[in-house]
Order: C-alpha cells, then sequence, then structure tokens
C-alpha cells in the first residue's frame, strides 16, 4: 500500500473497528493537575483596610426609616429582627457598626473562571452584598454580621474586569466597597499573516550560522513582526532543515524556564521538517529552540498567531472534515496543482464552519509530488508570503498543522512552491472567530503516553497495526473542554501508514466493568509515515463529550506511538 493511498483514508472504508482489545489509558488526573497548575493565577487581594465606607442619605438621626427599610435575612426569627431593629437604631444613633469592613480576593483554576472570597468583618446586623463581576453582570446576597462568603464567576470573553463588593448595612445607613482588577488566566487567538521571525541561513533574527548540536536559537517574538508586548503565546511554524544526522527541536519559552524533556519535531540527515508548534512566550519576549541533535542544524521559525489575555478570537474544535483534496476534485480543481501556481477554497460557511471566522486551523497533506518543494497556506486575500508549511521530496506524503487567517469571503489559497505538481489534501480540524468561546491555556509539557515505555498507565506493547487507543483526558461529562493542544510522534515504524485523532463515543470503562462499545474508524489523517521514520504533528483534538480522544494506527504494522500534552482551550 503506498504512502498516497494511505494519507487520504481511502481504500480503508470507515466503520466498526476491529480491534478487539482497544488500549484505554486513563491520564485525566495528571492532566487536570497541569491545567490547575497553568489557571492558578496571581489573581488580586484587596485587604479590609483598603475598604471606602460611605454614610447613607438615611444617616443623621433618622434610624428609624433606614431600619424600616432594611431587609432581613431568611434565617432570622421574627422576635430576633425586632431585637435586631432595636438594637441597630440604637446603635446608628451611636454611630455604631464603625468597623464594618470587607477584604475580597480572587483567584482562578479555569481559562475564565474567578473563585471569589469576601471576608466581611461587622457588628451583627443584617447586610446586602452585590458582587458586581466587571462584565455587566451583578449578584445579589445577603449576610448576618461577620461572614465568609465564597462565589464563582465564568466571564464569556478573556480579558481584565474590574470586580466590585457592596455591602450595605442598612440598619446603620452605612455602606462598605472593596474589590479589584481580575485578569482572565486564558487567552484568546489573534491570527498574523505568516512573516519570518527566524532563518539562521540568511541571518533573520539570529547571526548567520547554523545553530550547534546541543544549542539552542532564541526567537524574539514580542515587538518584533506587529506581535505586541504583553502576548502569552505564538503560533510558530519551525521548520529544520540543512540536516546531516538525526535529531529532535525543542521549543520552549527559554530564560527563566527549565527546557522540558518533551520533542516538537524530529529529524534526520537530509530532509527539511517543518511542524507547527504552539509555545508560552518568556517574560523578555523570546521563545527558545533547542537542537537536541549533534551535528548543527539551520532552524525557521515563522508566526502564523499568537495569544493574549485580551478579548479577542476564540476557538471552536470540530470532527476532523475534508474540505480539499486533488485527487477526486474536491474543494479544487481535479489533477495536481501546478507548479509555482495557487487554489482558492472555502472554508467558511461550508461544513458546519459558520461564515465570518478569522482563522482556520487544518491539517496540510502534500502526496504524490513530482519534485522536491514546499506548500504555503495563507489568505484568500493576501499575497503570497515568503513563509512555507511544510516540505516535501519526490514521492512523499507528508502532513503538517497549520493555522491560517481567513480572507473576509471565507477563503484560503495553498501555493505550491515547487517547480514540480503534486496532490494536496486539507482536513479542517476547527477554527477561531469572535463568537467562540474557548480560550488558550498553556501549561508544561506533559507526557501521557510513550509505547516504549511501560508508564503513564501504559501495559505494554507496540501500537498495534489496525487498532487504536483511547486516553482519558477530562472526567466525564467533558464541560469547559473544548480542545487539547498535543504533539502526536510516530517512530519505529514497520512500514507504511497513517494516524488518525477523532474524539471518543464513549466513556473509558470502569475497572473490573463491561469494554467500551467499538469505535467507528476515522477516515482523515493527522500524520503519515513510511517505513523506519519517525514523525510528529500538532494536533489540537476535541475530547468529545466523554473526555477521551482515540488514536488510530491506519497502517498494516505495528509502531510507537508518543503524545505530548502542551494546553488546552477551555470555554469556562
Amino acid at each position: 500500500m503506498t504512502a498516497a493511498f494511505v494519507a487520504a483514508g481511502l481504500g480503508i472504508i470507515p466503520g466498526a473497528a476491529q480491534a478487539a482489545d482497544p488500549v484505554p489509558v486513563p491520564v485525566a488526573a495528571g492532566v487536570a493537575e497541569a491545567v490547575k497548575q497553568a489557571a492558578t493565577s496571581e489573581g488580586f487581594h484587596s485587604p479590609a483596610d483598603r475598604t471606602v465606607r460611605t454614610t447613607l442619605p438615611a444617616a443623621g438621626g433618622n434610624a428609624k426609616a433606614a431600619r424600616a427599610a432594611a431587609p432581613q435575612t431568611a434565617q432570622a426569627a421574627p422576635g430576633a429582627q425586632a431585637a435586631q431593629g432595636a438594637q441597630g437604631a440604637a446603635a446608628a444613633e451611636a454611630g455604631a457598626n464603625a468597623a464594618l469592613a470587607v477584604d475580597v480576593s480572587g483567584t482562578s483554576y479555569t481559562a475564565h473562571g474567578i473563585e471569589l472570597t469576601a471576608l466581611i468583618t461587622s457588628a451583627d446586623f443584617a447586610l446586602d452584598v452585590v458582587i458586581d463581576w466587571g462584565d455587566g453582570k451583578t449578584e445579589a446576597l445577603t449576610a448576618q454580621g461577620t461572614a465568609e462568603l465564597h462565589r464563582s464567576h465564568t466571564y464569556d470573553k478573556s480579558g481584565e474586569y474590574q470586580v466590585k463588593v457592596t455591602v450595605t448595612d442598612a440598619a446603620n445607613a452605612v455602606q462598605a466597597v472593596n474589590g479589584g482588577a481580575f485578569l482572565t488566566p486564558g487567552a484568546d487567538f489573534t491570527p498574523h499573516t505568516p512573516t519570518r521571525l527566524l532563518d539562521t541561513r540568511y541571518g533573520t533574527g539570529a547571526p548567520v550560522g547554523k545553530v550547534a548540536g546541543q544549542g539552542s536559537a532564541r526567537v524574539k517574538v514580542a515587538g518584533n513582526a506587529a506581535v505586541p508586548a504583553g502576548v502569552t503565546a505564538v503560533a510558530l511554524n519551525v521548520t529544520v532543515t540543512e540536516t546531516v544526522d538525526s535529531g529532535y527541536v525543542t521549543a520552549w519559552p527559554g530564560a527563566g524556564y527549565d527546557r522540558p524533556g518533551t520533542s516538537n519535531l524530529n529529524y534526520t540527515a537530509g530532509r527539511s521538517v517543518p511542524n507547527l508548534v504552539i509555545v508560552p512566550v518568556g517574560e523578555d519576549g523570546y521563545v527558545e529552540l533547542y537542537n537536541g541533535g549533534h551535528q548543527p542544524v539551520d532552524l525557521i521559525a515563522d508566526v502564523t498567531g499568537y495569544f493574549t489575555r485580551a478579548s479577542a478570537d476564540g476557538y471552536t474544535s470540530m470532527t476532523p472534515a475534508r474540505f480539499v483534496d486533488t485527487r477526486e476534485g474536491v474543494g479544487a480543481p481535479l489533477g495536481r496543482l501546478a507548479a509555482r501556481s495557487a487554489f482558492t477554497t472555502r472554508i467558511g460557511g461550508l461544513q458546519g464552519v459558520p461564515p465570518g471566522i478569522s482563522a482556520v486551523a487544518l491539517n496540510v497533506t502534500v502526496t504524490e509530488p513530482e519534485g522536491p518543494g514546499h506548500l504555503t497556506a495563507y489568505s484568500g486575500a493576501g499575497a503570497v508570503p515568503t513563509a512555507s508549511n511544510l516540505n516535501f521530496v519526490p514521492g512523499q506524503t507528508v502532513a503538517n498543522a497549520v493555522i491560517v487567517p481567513v480572507a473576509p469571503d471565507g477563503t484560503i489559497k495553498v501555493f505550491n512552491g515547487s517547480w514540480s505538481p503534486a496532490h494536496v489534501v486539507v482536513d479542517v480540524v476547527g477554527y477561531y472567530s469572535k463568537d467562540s468561546k474557548a480560550a488558550f491555556l498553556p501549561f508544561s509539557p506533559l507526557r501521557t503516553l510513550d509505547t516504549r515505555e511501560e508508564a503513564y498507565g501504559w501495559p505494554g506493547g507496540r501500537f498495534r497495526a489496525r487498532e487504536y487507543v483511547s486516553q482519558g483526558f477530562t472526567p466525564e461529562p467533558a464541560d469547559g473542554v473544548e480542545a487539547y493542544v498535543l504533539n502526536a510522534t510516530v517512530t519505529e515504524t514497520g512500514g507504511t501508514g497513517y494516524l488518525s485523532v477523532a474524539p471518543g463515543s464513549s466513556p473509558l470503562p470502569a475497572d473490573g466493568g463491561p469494554a467500551a462499545p467499538a469505535e467507528t474508524r476515522p477516515g482523515s489523517s493527522t500524520l503519515n509515515w513510511t517505513t523506519g521514520e519517525t514523525v510528529p504533528n500538532l494536533v489540537q483534538a476535541s475530547d468529545g463529550s466523554h473526555g477521551v480522544i482515540t488514536f488510530w494506527n491506519q497502517g498494516h504494522q505495528d509502531a510507537d506511538l508518543v503524545i505530548d500534552v502542551f494546553g488546552v482551550y477551555q470555554t469556562k
């Protein structure tokens, strides 16, 4: 079976999987802890001594009117209410409840959520409490005397919100106000015309010269190519080229952060290998690229978008859908894309993708190329950029994840930078828009699977041909999770094949319980391989309504699979 045949998911009819023993791997606890640590923000804390006290108009001897207007808590009995009222009248005339104050703090454990604590200091009077969340929404509560209140709230969009707690003692005609500014941990996306930030071959962004083995190159992101300061993460297409040995590349925030033990792309001698990377940006505005090989290589980095903790575009995932296949005339003219030419295809308004999207997350595959070259995806309204998304050699099938801006008419273009024709396949995995709610929350890379090791809940053994592995990422129900950002790497391949990634259709089976129903084999591809290759690709994968992601070996020989998780899109 040729690589080209496998790439499109043709020749293998989707249907019930024949895997008799699919392996369930529970990793939800580790993922949940990583998410919690990433979302736990510095928040804000405004101590009680910052409380602003105000005497209400009912003061000045009119305690009787204040007392009549004061609401009572539901827990107070009629006799107690009368006693409190009498106490309030006397206290007001004597300037009672002078200690009324509120200590307010807010933190978060999700991309859009705030956990608020209000510590009220008060004499024993009925109190009205109003929380203004800063987004046009308020919440009214009651309390009695000194009290501790805990409330949660979810913002629709990322950004900074002014939170205010107002405590009113109507019996004594006094009010206390305190609060602070809360910045959501999650970040929204802004698409960027593909722009080259680093090319060590020509001195772009760094001195001319290869990156030494076990060395690294620093990429300036914030303040470069119109990327603003305060950017929290960036989408880069990283390419390694001019390789003379095998190795790998790791992207991480750089200064002040430990380099993770994970990789973003792998390479072999004589090959140019790209991969999309979504990586946090260091506090100095840089990202670092580490050459894990022992020989020098050239590195290229093209920015395609960035994330900030301000309201911009959220993300919506979707089951991978095929929009273009030049072998079938789907979404583009039938036949190979000619050399040095581009096709235009519409994304917005088709197959469940709404009009008005700003960017789209794709998996782009080149297959049956007649010569070496590269592909570039870009906005349907733009000129061909100098950046590239994937590189290939004659006869090779290569897939790469792409995030590309979408023109106002919903179109994108794909340019064949080769001097020879090639077939192109495009699968849509998600999109960005103003109406999409999910914000990105990056965290320290977490390895959830390596079939070469008996770890991560894996019982051992190879990633078996024609079977799948199910990983439980989120406890069911998977409420608030839109998608995870993963890096899938297939290695030690015994033949030609491809990987498919899809949300699971049922929860993981309970310990000792019956097996989960068989999954339906996907018809899309995430990455392709040939014998002996190590191939990575970034995946923005939904875990569906059950918190489960399935990984399919669509080849006919066993392989090994490594999964690293880099972040999550959350609506809450």
